[in-house]
C-alpha cells in the first residue's frame, strides 16, 4: 500500500470522500453500503468525523478500523483536542498507528452543543498544538517496514474562519499549524471557486506550500441550506447559486438537482484549475457523488486524475 504522503506527491489531483460515524448499527450497515458503492471510484482515501468535545470517538475508531480493513481504502480519522487530557490523545494516536492508520486530520474542534466550554481547561487548546504533539508521537514511532509516519492534515477555510475575523491573523494561524508540522489542508466548503484560489494565493504568499483538497458539498434542500449557514458561520451562497434554487418549485428533489449541477461545475473549474484534490462532504450518501462522476463522464478518480487523454 502506498504511504499517505506519497499520495499526496502524485502529479495528479487526488479526490476523497467523508463520512460521519452512524449512532446504530442499522446506520452503520446503511452507511458501509454507500462506502462500498462509492469504492470503485477509486478514492485516494476516505476521512472519518469526529463528533463535538469526543462524543463519537469509539464510533469514529470503529468506522476508520471496518473501512480499512474491509475495503483496503486507505482512511484517515478526524481527531480533535478539546476536553481530551494529553494521555488520551496519546492513546488515540498510538492505537492508530499500531492498526496502520497511515494520517490524521487533526482539529481544534467543537465544544458539545449547549456547553459552555472552557477551553483554557484543554491539555491543547489549537489544532497547531495538536498537530506538533501527534508530529512528535509520530517521529518515536516510526519503523522502517512497519510504520512510517503520520501524514497529518489540517482544516482551511477559504471564506474565512468565523472565529478570526482578522484575515491577516487568520493566516498566521494556518502558518503555524503548518510550521507544526501538517503536511496538507482540507478545506471548509465553499459556493464560489474564486475564494477557494484567492484562499490558494494568500496561502503562497505567507509561505504555505503544502496540497490544498478542495472540500466540495452538494446542497440537498432548502433547510440544509440553512443548517450548513449555522454550522459553518459566514458561509456565501453566491447569487447564481440562489437564483437556481429561486427558480425551482422547492421540492428537495429540484434542489439537489441543483446542488449536484452546481458541485459539478465546480469540480470541473477546479480540475482545470489543477487543484491538489477535491473532497467530496458525502453525508454519509453516495448518490450526489456518483452523479458528479457520471456528468463528468467518467468512471472513476483515475480518469479524473489523468487529465484530457481522448485524441480528436
Amino acid at each position: 500500500m502506498k504511504h499517505f504522503k506519497d499520495i499526496l506527491n502524485t502529479a495528479g489531483t487526488t479526490f476523497s470522500f467523508e463520512f460521519f460515524p452512524p449512532k446504530s448499527a442499522d446506520g452503520a450497515t446503511k452507511l458501509f453500503d454507500h462506502i462500498v458503492k462509492l469504492e470503485h471510484l477509486g478514492p485516494s482515501f476516505v476521512s472519518v468525523t469526529y463528533g463535538a468535545g469526543g462524543s463519537t470517538r469509539q464510533l469514529t475508531r470503529d468506522l476508520v478500523h471496518r473501512v480499512r480493513e474491509q475495503t483496503g481504502i486507505v482512511t484517515v480519522p478526524h481527531l480533535t483536542c478539546v476536553k481530551h487530557s494529553e494521555d488520551e490523545i496519546r492513546s488515540i494516536v498510538e492505537g492508530y498507528a499500531q492498526r496502520g492508520i497511515q494520517s490524521i486530520l487533526a482539529l481544534r474542534g467543537d465544544a458539545p452543543a449547549n456547553e459552555d466550554h472552557n477551553w483554557g481547561t484543554d491539555r491543547f487548546s489549537n489544532a497547531s498544538q495538536l498537530v506538533n504533539f501527534i508530529r512528535k508521537i509520530s517521529d518515536q514511532h516510526i519503523q522502517p517496514g512497519k510504520f512510517p509516519g503520520f501524514g497529518i492534515g489540517v482544516a482551511g477555510f477559504p471564506e474565512g474562519h468565523p472565529a478570526t475575523p482578522n484575515r491577516l491573523i487568520e493566516m498566521d494561524y494556518l502558518k503555524a499549524k503548518v510550521d507544526a508540522g501538517a503536511d496538507y489542508i482540507i478545506t471548509q466548503m465553499f459556493f464560489d471557486n474564486r475564494d477557494l484560489y484567492d484562499f490558494r494565493d494568500r496561502c503562497e504568499m505567507s509561505g504555505i506550500r503544502i496540497p490544498i483538497i478542495a472540500g466540495i458539498m452538494p446542497i440537498q434542500s432548502i433547510p440544509g441550506m440553512k443548517r450548513m449557514s449555522e454550522l459553518a458561520q459566514g458561509m456565501r451562497f453566491p447569487a447564481p447559486l440562489l437564483r437556481m434554487v429561486r427558480r425551482t418549485d422547492g421540492s428537495s428533489d429540484a434542489i439537489r438537482r441543483v446542488g449536484v449541477h452546481w458541485a459539478t461545475e465546480q469540480c470541473r473549474d477546479l480540475l482545470d484549475h489543477r487543484v491538489s484534490g477535491i473532497h467530496f462532504y458525502t453525508l454519509n450518501t453516495s448518490d450526489a457523488t456518483l452523479e458528479i462522476y457520471k456528468t463528468l463522464g467518467v468512471a472513476n478518480s483515475d480518469q479524473l486524475a489523468s487529465g484530457p487523454t481522448l485524441p480528436f
